[in-house]
């Protein structure tokens, strides 16, 4: 379930390149703090990867609400 939200989250990315100097930069609608710069595409996309997947470890390590994407819905467990 973890690998098909990361890859949810990588194909609902918007990808734009920075005109002050060409590099990509992307991030995620819908989860906040999730973006990535890199001087190639392929760069960014990789990067981008590593970072939803450790915003998603963090969350669930901390127990924080996990938003859905796309029917997608990861419950984090609480804690007794």
């Amino acid at each position: 379930m973890l690998r098909r939200y990361i890859d949810t989250a990588l194909h609902r990315a918007r990808y734009e390149v920075l005109a002050d100097d060409g590099r990509y930069y992307a991030e995620v609608p819908g989860l906040d703090g999730v973006y990535a710069e890199a001087a190639t595409l392929e760069a960014c996309r990789d990067e981008l990867e590593s970072v939803v997947e450790e915003w998603l470890l963090l969350r669930i390590a901390r127990q924080l609400p996990i938003p859905p994407l796309d029917g997608i819905d990861v419950q984090v467990p609480v804690a007794s």
